[in-house]
């Protein structure tokens, strides 16, 4: 379906064309009308699908007949990053439409805070928040969002993950009773329906591709041991020019900083990024990655999900995740939209049930790819193998009892012809 054909005004609709969209994706045509018509709407899709603009542009449709500037829309998110991204998307999408908006996230200064105090006492269109930022101008009791008429929970199944589903509630708690409710998550668990049915009234509920890697992204694995992942990485990105934007994540900080190192003294172009950093220099590594002035990008999992990076050729986890629902939003990175992209994983011992369960979760084996023979050979793959527990009996979450099976040879072993359609 065109754009020209849901019933967006016509300067949305020069700013989506002046941007190069012609055609609507899955979840932007069937959540845009809902959301024009007024309804609530519970909306499980993947990264990549384009349910950014599914949101935003009836938002600002609907917005564009107001002409005071009052607190209309809000939409709280997990992360600055995705606050800062969701807001330049407005920015991009509203250019012809006179709707404002404001980002207000934690890890600035002063000055920010000031600001960010000034237009929420002012007043403006819409604001995309984080949850503990938010909390604490609401609790300086200047805020007013007596006018609010949309709310918006972006990457819903995150923020109830990181623990914000008391901080969600206590910022409802300021809103009008009545006002349209809008959640979208990535994976639809059984705590995003209970948060749905407490704040939402009769929603209307899609569900795409739950759980999939996007049909574009060529997936496949090897199988090492610690001590050959760092030499593979750089066996993966020497020569290979016709990638020019690479994504590693890896499970801890300590580890990016090893594999920067590692990559760097091979005269790669590499930046790493986590928690460690401030907010000035993460925004400065992430600009400089996605102006492709650094090639390879290594990340814990702050960016596997909300950070809208295009172009990624190549996405390489250098630890299996610990849930099998990241896998997909890692694997998310690359395929965005109509394009096609790698994603490659690297198992050793412990981590095998894990991407057993990931096999599980997706409905498909994981192509597995020998190691160049210089590294030598790896294990053998065995996903029902549990790594021994480093807590005792009980364990830790998604830890296992401690029992270890012989090792054998898995459905995986095998060659997966993937799926090499396009996305859609």
């Amino acid at each position: 379906m065109k754009f020209t054909e849901l019933a967006l005004n016509d300067q949305l609709l020069e700013a989506i064309s002046y941007m190069g969209f012609e055609e609507a994706t899955p979840i932007q045509e069937m959540a845009i009308p809902i959301i024009l018509d007024g309804g609530d709407l519970l909306a499980c899709a993947q990264t990549g699908t384009g349910k950014t603009a599914a949101f935003l542009l009836p938002i600002l449709n609907l917005l564009s007949m107001k002409s005071d500037h009052q607190i209309r829309a809000l939409i709280i998110v997990p992360t600055r990053e995705l606050a800062m991204q969701i807001d330049q998307q407005v920015q991009g999408l509203g250019y012809f439409v006179p709707v404002e908006s404001m980002a207000i996230y934690g890890g600035g200064d002063g000055p920010e805070f000031e600001q960010q105090k000034k237009t929420l006492t002012r007043g403006t269109d819409i604001i995309v928040a984080t949850p503990g930022k938010l909390i604490s101008h609401l609790n300086l009791g200047y805020v007013k969002f007596d006018q609010i008429q949309h709310l918006i929970l972006d990457e819903a199944d995150r923020m109830l993950d990181m623990g914000f589903h008391e901080d969600i509630k206590k910022i409802i708690s300021y809103l009008p009773k009545r006002r349209q409710n809008l959640m979208f998550s990535a994976t639809m668990p059984l705590k995003i329906s209970q948060l749905a049915k407490q704040i939402m009234n009769n929603p209307a509920e899609i569900s795409l591709a739950l759980s999939k890697p996007a049909e574009g992204v060529l997936q496949a694995a090897y199988l090492t041991y610690d001590h050959q992942k760092s030499p593979l990485i750089i066996e993966l990105v020497k020569g290979k020019e016709e990638y020019k934007s690479i994504l590693i994540f890896s499970s801890t900080k300590k580890k990016v900083g090893e594999i920067v190192r590692a990559l760097k003294g091979n005269n790669f172009e590499v930046a790493g990024i986590s928690s460690d950093l401030e907010q000035s220099e993460r925004e400065n590594v992430l600009a400089r990655f996605r102006s492709k002035r650094t090639r390879i990008l290594v990340a814990t999992d702050v960016l596997s999900r909300g950070i809208d990076i295009k172009d990624i050729n190549l996405v390489i986890n250098y630890d299996v995740p610990n849930d099998a629902e990241d896998y997909v939003h890692r694997v998310g990175r690359t395929a965005r939209a109509d394009t096609t992209g790698v994603a490659l994983t690297l198992i050793n011992e412990d981590d095998m049930y894990k991407f057993g369960r990931i096999e599980n979760l997706i409905e498909r084996d994981v192509m597995k790819i020998p190691l160049p023979a210089d590294l030598g050979e790896g294990p053998i793959y065995n996903p029902k193998q549990r790594p021994p527990s480093r807590f005792g009996r009980k364990g830790g979450h998604g830890r296992s009892s401690g029992q270890n099976t012989k090792s054998g040879r898995g459905r995986g072993q095998s060659r997966s012809k993937g799926n090499r359609r396009r996305s859609k």
